[in-house]
Formats: structure tokens, C-alpha cells, sequence
């Protein structure tokens, strides 16, 4: 017994400490961006260059690192950006980036019957997911279930890589 306990302990001071972020949530997660406009920057602070501005209120974007103030986000089209953590959001949305339309079922099964269906390049709220690998989504006032592997803002791991493309890095010279 004593030997069963001191090897758990050994094993939870051997295993990686989480990191703490400055928000308190992890790092990869999916927020949305809450505003209509939202300027993205090469770095974190106003005086970073811009890079963009996104057009779409309720856009999932995945966090993959953060300070106190900023979020660098990777966005569905693979983009890596800094945005200031008050444009962003938590409800969850997710985003049919196929170009065909994906039909919305009233079960989780693809036998169930067609309620509608999600355009390429739609956002949808996300209300729940399954463990048999289907979510139940609202759009436009319908709910439906459509398969996760079919839209982005669901896949945990990180979108956009580990390794910072050149063209997104941060310059520190303002």
C-alpha cells in the first residue's frame, strides 16, 4: 500500500507541470471574435503593425498563445494574428469552410432527416458535441446535427503549427 502510494507521487512530481497563462484558460482553445471589425497585428499592442482586419462578427479562431492584454489567434484560412482580448469572445461558433453545403440533421445519425442545410463559409453557434463525433449547431434561428470532422473550430490541437511563419512574426522594431 505504501509503496503503491509513494509511486503515484513520484509519478505526479515527474509529470509536466501545466502552464498558466494569463487568462487562466488554456492554450490551444476556440474563442469568437465578438466585433464586426477586428484589427489583426503582427505583434501584441497597438503599435505593432497592422495586418489585416477581419469582416466577421462570430468567427471561430483558435488562441494559440496569449499575454495579458492579447490573443495571437490562428483563424480557419491559416492565418496567424495578434488581437486585443477584449474583440474576442467565448460562445463557440464553428465555420463550414468546404465548398459544398453540409446538411443539418434532426439526429445525430446520417439516416436522420434533412432540416437544412450549412453554406460554404457559414458560421454556425455551437450548442454541443457528442461522443460519437456529432454536434448539434443553430443557425439562422434552426438547429441540427452535423458530423465535427465536417466543420472548423472543433479539432483541439493546434491549427496553424508550432513553427511561426515569416510573414507573421513578431518585429520588434515599431
Amino acid at each position: 500500500m505504501f509503496l503503491a502510494a509513494f509511486c503515484a507521487a513520484a509519478n505526479a512530481a515527474w509529470a509536466a507541470p501545466e502552464a498558466q497563462t494569463p487568462s487562466g484558460f488554456p492554450v490551444p482553445r476556440y474563442v469568437s471574435l465578438k466585433f464586426q471589425t477586428v484589427n489583426a497585428r503582427g505583434g501584441p499592442g497597438d503599435d505593432h503593425r497592422l495586418l489585416w482586419v477581419y469582416h466577421a462578427r462570430y468567427l471561430p479562431v483558435q488562441v494559440v498563445a496569449e499575454d495579458s492584454e492579447w490573443r495571437r489567434i490562428c483563424d480557419p484560412d491559416g492565418g496567424l494574428a495578434w488581437v486585443h482580448k477584449r474583440t474576442t469572445d467565448a460562445p463557440r461558433t464553428v465555420i463550414r469552410i468546404q465548398t459544398q453545403p453540409l446538411a443539418l440533421h434532426s439526429s445525430a445519425k446520417d439516416s436522420a432527416r434533412v432540416v437544412a442545410y450549412l453554406r460554404s463559409r457559414s458560421i454556425a453557434n455551437l450548442t454541443k458535441c457528442d461522443e460519437k463525433g456529432w454536434c448539434r449547431v443553430k443557425v439562422d434561428g434552426v438547429s441540427g446535427w452535423i458530423p465535427s470532422l465536417q466543420v472548423w473550430g472543433l479539432d483541439e490541437r493546434p491549427q496553424c503549427g508550432t513553427a511561426l511563419r515569416r510573414d507573421t512574426m513578431i518585429n520588434s522594431e515599431h
